[in-house]
């Protein structure tokens, strides 16, 4: 078997070597961290493959194991222990936590971030169930059960419960919506998951002894429950007839039912016929629910099992081992053994049970262990065993309980030495005559611990809290069966052998412990508080039977048998002796008379002899009985044996001490072999002491407290006088640098006002420069404005002569433009009139041909009507002259509309950019004008300032001329406009006009501009194309009227039209 210690490791392998095939355990995994201290695991849980499963351990480390890809994994740190687990979400990556502090976490395993928190409970969470759709959950406490939405992880239902009756569980039957709760009475109810209604309730069993049901397992398809609890019986109920099928008889082994599992197997349907029961002692044993055999078992009582899961695909088994472990079991070598032929087997009836009555349907588990037959050429040979006619009565006084005989297990000791330590619980349970006794037991518990044991950690620490916790309630239910056992103080010492030994069951543990204390610490009491003087004395007559040198040496160094005897008795070799010496002396104690102990003690002593009689002082043999020295147990055995057969009988202790009695059945005897006087006078004196030594406790608080307040008072007065005290110091201080800060301050302002002098004078000289400089600065900007002005009036007027440029050339254009149509028309003209005279040309000839065929042909013809056809055709030929110039007329006036219409347009055009630009310059004169004036004003502002800055320094240098920062200015300006000499000469007459050229409103000499110098010109080349077209209209009016007043039968030609 593999052990796999994964440490502080976040990742890496559950094995290194590949189990082989057939091997049960695949891996054990354990967890050590600092120190080689074992971190133990507490839960395990399977996902919805059954490939992988969820492991948290006390240190609250929840790790990820993957079976298949042989991986493990470090998923989250909750700094808490978990109280149970759950891995089969809707969401695979997510699982569900719940913890000590009462609430369930959900994480998520690949980036393990918390997903979710939910609280609600006020006690630990047991168990956590959910839905086989994964999208709601269960989770279950003592007190209540809640049902939670785990898309919005939510709360949607409650389930509280009287408090007199608790919750053992609630969970959801696989493949339905029912929920089904189980409470701490034996009553299981069905209920609906949506609307919470009570579906059914199944029936407690009238007959038959109370089961109180603590674990339960329900079948794939939801149609079987099993449960059990503190007995060796399991119902088997069906859930669609609601009714109890069968009783099922663990073995006897079998006292209490931890937890139950039902195995799944292949093509079952989900009806699993395979359950695994995990009782008190650790193992887990497998059994057939129709046949009721025991098919295999996992664990054992050294190798205990506390818990278990079952992979959902029924391939792997996780289960946590009582020393904190986790082995992975492989079901398929676990079954590998029941899929062999099985062997012929001899079937033993068994006479006469008794047993509760269940209405016939309570079966007995049998075990039916598989073993391989051996192979040979000769037929198996079946040998049937027949009992005795009658026992003997020796036999009897041998027989023991579970079919064991003592003769022969003495026989097997003095054979080797020691019983077997697999069977050793086993068989020390069968010579102690254990009864077994769980109701008196649990009376015993159920009173709590024992007053006087309640700080027995502080006088007995032990480093287990499990062993402390374990030894407490031993030794309270002890206190609680016998009071003396209250008030003795080597109780703990004599019972913690057996409490280490039984931990893992506590009953037992106290049952071993009373059968010692009633057999093997006979006449223990009855000289108490003080030790057993009469047993002590036994022992001492024994040693000086067997080795008067020792005793006599002993006797002279002053050693009493309280000193070499009673340390030995009053821890039972435990402090003498290590574990596996120490089970081995008492495997022999157990088989032999109450009265081989002592044997023992004296066998310990006369085998320490040499060494004894080397020691002269009192320390040191209190030494050499407190601790373990160099001892072989097999020959201080022997020779106990050696010295139980020669004691001679009148001081052997077989003839004081009583034979072996076991504890009684059903309830434990009466122990009252001690003075009950003393026992009841200490106990009300230990009462009388706890009393005053809470009264005492409580007057000791109160005097601390009253100390504690006066110490507070008497530190505050004295801190507050040493305040005061501090704060006239304090005060005195400030008093004295204030003076002196008084004291600098007057000489500092002395100085001060000495440099406010200096500096009101320099302040005074570099206001003056600042002035001049000031000044120097204002007029060169100024200047620089100005010199911008002229250079920005000088771009206008260069804009405005190119627009009037533009302009001109655009009526030029126009003009020529006009020009060449009126051309082109007088051109169209001609050609019409040519184009037409040479038709009539046409025409005559035509009709002269044709009249002079006609004089040819016919001169018979008269005169007049020659004369009429000439009529005729000179007015054809004065109509038709007409029409043309008609047509003409019209085209021409046509032509000259459309002249007219465009110029007048023109004229629109021109006459709107005017008024634009007049609008232009208004603004800009307007600007410049105020611009002229702010400048004037500061020049007038800054000449009144110098004049007085002059009149003030007059009486220096009275000869000095005023400077006139006007004239410089005007001096310095540019006069754009001195090159137009009528400009110029209208500006000296006064002529006032509203435009760019206008003088400046304050009177002073400014610059002149003209933009209007193309605008004559424009004017002109206007007035004239005007004139030209009018004159064209005149022409060819006249030459309309001369055409239409004109009668000449001569055909128009070119010539005259021009």
């Amino acid at each position: 078997m593999e052990v796999t210690d994964i440490g502080n490791k976040e990742e890496g392998k559950v094995w290194h070597r590949k189990p082989p095939p057939g091997k049960s355990v695949l891996a054990t995994v354990v967890r050590t961290a600092h120190q080689s201290k074992t971190v133990r695991f507490l839960h395990v849980a399977f996902d919805t493959t059954g490939d992988s499963f969820l492991a948290g351990d006390h240190h609250g480390n929840i790790y990820v194991f993957d079976i298949t890809r042989n991986r493990f994994r470090l998923v989250q740190r909750t700094g808490q222990a978990c109280t149970a687990l759950a891995f089969s979400l809707r969401r695979t990556t997510e699982f569900l936590v719940a913890l000590v502090d009462h609430t369930i976490k959900c994480f998520d395993k690949d980036t393990k971030q918390l997903v979710s928190w939910m609280r609600g409970h006020e006690g630990a969470v047991t168990s956590i169930s959910v839905h086989s759709s994964g999208r709601y959950a269960i989770t279950t406490s003592s007190d209540t059960a809640q049902l939670w939405d785990l898309d919005t992880f939510q709360r949607k239902r409650k389930l509280n419960i009287k408090q007199s009756v608790a919750i053992q569980k609630v969970f959801f039957l696989p493949l339905s919506n029912t929920i089904l709760s189980c409470f701490s009475d034996d009553s299981i109810f069905a209920w609906e998951s949506d609307t919470l209604f009570c579906r059914y309730q199944l029936p407690v069993p009238d007959s038959g002894p109370r089961i109180i049901y603590k674990a339960f397992a329900v079948t794939r398809d939801g149609k079987s429950l099993a449960a059990g609890g503190r007995s060796n019986l399991l119902h088997l109920w069906c859930l669609e007839s609601q009714q109890l099928v069968r009783v099922i008889q663990m073995p006897s082994q079998v006292r209490t039912v931890r937890q139950l599992e039902f195995l799944p197997e292949n093509f079952d349907g989900g009806a699993s016929q395979t359950l695994g029961v995990l009782s008190q002692d650790g193992v887990m044993r497998f059994i057939n629910i129709h046949t009721c055999k025991l098919l295999f078992h996992m664990g054992s009582v050294d190798e205990a099992i506390t818990a278990v899961a079952v992979g959902p695909n029924g391939r792997h088994i996780a289960a946590i081992m009582d020393n904190g472990s986790i082995n992975i079991y492989s079901v398929q070598s676990l079954t590998q053994a029941l899929n062999k032929p099985l062997p012929s087997r001899v079937a033993v009836v068994s006479d006469g049970g008794t047993g509760h009555d269940f209405s016939n349907i309570k079966m007995k588990v049998r075990s039916e262990a598989v073993r391989p037959a051996r192979r040979s050429g000769k037929e198996t040979q079946v040998k049937i065993l027949r009992p005795p006619a009658g026992p003997s009565a020796d036999d009897k006084e041998n027989e023991l309980p579970a079919g064991l005989n003592k003769k022969r297990l003495v026989a097997l000791l003095k054979a080797f030495g020691e019983f077997p330590a697999k069977y050793r619980m086993f068989v020390w349970k069968s010579l102690l005559c254990l009864p077994e006794n769980h109701a008196a037991y649990s009376s015993l518990t159920d009173k709590g611990l024992h007053s006087a044991f309640l700080t027995l950690h502080e006088k007995y620490p032990i480093k287990s809290q499990k062993l402390q916790r374990g030894l407490q309630r031993l030794l309270s239910a002890l206190a609680h069966w016998a009071a003396i056992f209250a008030e003795v103080e080597y109780i703990p010492l004599l019972s913690f052998p057996f409490v280490k030994l039984f931990q893992n069951n506590p009953m037992l543990c106290f049952e071993v412990v009373a059968t010692v204390i009633v057999n093997w610490c006979q006449h223990w009491f009855e000289y108490f508080p003080n030790p057993p003087l009469n047993i002590l004395s036994m022992a001492e007559n024994i040693l000086g039977h067997h080795d008067k040198e020792l005793l006599q040496h002993l006797m002279d160094c002053g050693i009493t048998s309280q000193l070499y005897v009673w340390p030995l008795l009053e821890t039972m070799f435990s402090e003498v002796l290590t574990r596996d010496e120490w089970l081995r002396l008492f495997d022999n104690v157990f088989c032999n008379h109450p009265s081989f102990l002592l044997m023992a003690c004296v066998a310990y002593i006369i085998s320490s002899r040499e060494p004894l009689l080397l020691c002269s002082q009192k320390k040191d043999f209190e030494y050499f009985f407190h601790h373990r020295n160099n001892l072989d147990v097999g020959a201080m055995i022997k020779e106990a044996y050696r010295i139980t057969g020669s004691t001679p009988p009148a001081i052997h202790p077989r003839t004081l001490l009583s034979d072996f009695t076991p504890l009684t059945s059903g309830q434990y005897p009466i122990f009252n072999q001690y003075p009950e006087f003393i026992v009841e006078y200490q106990s009300k004196e230990r009462e009388r002491i706890r009393l005053q030594e809470m009264e005492y406790l409580k007057e000791r608080e109160e005097l601390s407290a009253l100390r504690a307040n006066f110490v507070r008072r008497q530190a505050e007065e004295k801190n507050y006088y040493a305040q005061q005290e501090l704060l006239q110091q304090a005060e005195e201080q400030r008093r004295n640098i204030l003076a002196q800060e008084e004291e600098k301050l007057a000489q500092q302002r002395t100085k001060l006002t000495a440099m406010k002098r200096e500096l009101k004078v320099k302040e005074l000289h570099l206001l003056d420069a600042t002035r001049r400089r000031f000044m120097k600065h204002q007029q060169d900007l100024q200047f620089s404005q100005i010199q911008k002005l002229d250079q920005e009036i000088s771009r206008k007027m260069d804009q405005r002569e190119q627009e009037t440029a533009a302009a001109v050339q655009d009526l030029e254009v126009r003009q020529m433009e006009l020009e060449v149509q009126r051309k082109r028309l007088e051109q169209d003209l001609l050609k019409k009139q040519e184009r037409v005279g040479r038709q009539l040309e046409e025409e005559l000839r035509l009709k002269m041909r044709a009249a002079e065929r006609a004089d040819e042909t016919g001169p018979q013809l008269p005169h007049g009507a020659e004369s009429n056809l000439q009529a005729l055709e000179m007015s054809l030929a004065e109509a038709y002259q007409q029409s043309l110039e008609a047509d003409w007329q019209r085209e021409v006036l046509g032509r000259l509309q459309q002249v007219e219409a465009e110029q007048e347009r023109k004229r629109d055009l021109l006459a709107e950019l005017q008024r634009k630009t007049l609008a232009e310059e208004e603004k800009l004169s307007h600007t410049v004008r105020e611009v002229a004036g702010r400048k004037w004003d500061e020049v007038m502002n800054s000449r009144a300032e110098l004049q007085e800055q002059r009149l003030a320094g007059s009486t220096a240098d009275p000869g000095l001329p005023l400077h006139r920062p006007g004239a410089s200015v005007a001096a310095k300006g540019v006069n754009t406009g001195r090159a137009r000499s009528s400009a110029a000469t209208q500006r000296q007459e006064g002529a006032s006009m509203v435009c760019l050229n206008s003088a400046s409103p304050s009177g002073s000499s400014t610059t002149n501009f003209s933009l209007d110098r193309g605008r004559a010109v424009l004017d002109n080349s206007e007035r004239e194309l005007l004139k030209e077209i009018r004159e064209l209209r005149q022409k060819l009016a006249a030459r309309a009227r001369q055409s239409t007043s004109s009668s000449s039968p001569s055909v128009p030609t070119p010539s005259s039209v021009s």
